[in-house]
């Protein structure tokens, strides 16, 4: 796998939208940095319109994309491993709070996804589609792994996971100013767990205690969710 998305990012075409795809992802980031108060401007929000938009001009399939651009999917893997860096520093808060604050992300990761099934499901949306839906609270790598051993749709994955993290950091000043939730390790593990890595950058501006939390909820939810789902629908699958 990894020598296949290699020798596709030295291709001609590999180059042109390898190199396409992280000048729109830099151009978001100083785009981030100047407007960083609007969750909008997040870069993965602004690259994956910019990259959208060539793509269809340009009158390239998808699958040509991705096929050209493999080396950025191979790269999810490391970074997924990754995660064990924050849970590594945020460790002693795991340790201190131990089992209310597992709960509390559990149940965060759980309520939220199974919300969002149901409005699919009511409007007898596709299967794949809801079980898509399901995966929508975690992190993008994550996502589109767990949503492919169920039997949904990892690009659409994506697109639920970067919606839902754009809406959590936009609602969240409101939603907790409307419930009065003033207590910041509250605030940090609810954006976390909801709103996985675009509210944790939401939660950068509110505090370092804030931010520490959203990291833990990021992580332990991400986690629990794609070891959880898979073995529940090898359970369920026929």
């Amino acid at each position: 796998m990894m020598i296949e998305a290699i020798s596709h990012a030295l291709s001609l075409s590999g180059l042109i939208w390898l190199g396409s795809t992280l000048l729109f992802y830099w151009v978001g980031l100083r785009i981030n940095r100047k407007y960083y108060r609007y969750p909008i401007s997040h870069p993965l929000i602004f690259t994956a319109v910019s990259v959208g938009t060539i793509v269809f001009l340009s009158n390239t399939s998808i699958e040509i994309y991705q096929q050209s651009a493999s080396f950025l999917h191979w790269l999810l893997g490391p970074v997924t491993v990754a995660l064990a860096l924050p849970i590594y520093r945020q460790w002693q808060r795991l340790h201190h709070y131990g089992l209310p604050l597992l709960l509390s992300i559990m149940a965060g990761g759980v309520v939220a996804p199974i919300f969002a099934w149901a409005a699919l499901w009511c409007f007898d949306s596709p299967i794949s589609m809801q079980l898509t839906m399901l995966a929508k609270s975690i992190t993008t790598p994550l996502a589109m792994e767990a949503s492919a051993q169920i039997g949904g749709i990892p690009a659409l994955a994506a697109v639920f996971v970067i919606t839902t993290g754009v809406v959590g950091a936009i609602a969240a000043t409101s939603v907790f100013r409307l419930f009065d939730v003033t207590d910041t390790q509250a605030q940090g593990v609810a954006l976390g767990t909801v709103a996985h890595a675009v509210g944790t950058a939401k939660s950068l501006q509110m505090g370092d205690e804030v931010a520490a939390m959203a990291t833990l909820g990021l992580c332990v939810n991400g986690i629990f969710t794609a070891i959880i789902l898979p073995i529940i629908f090898s359970f369920l699958s026929p």
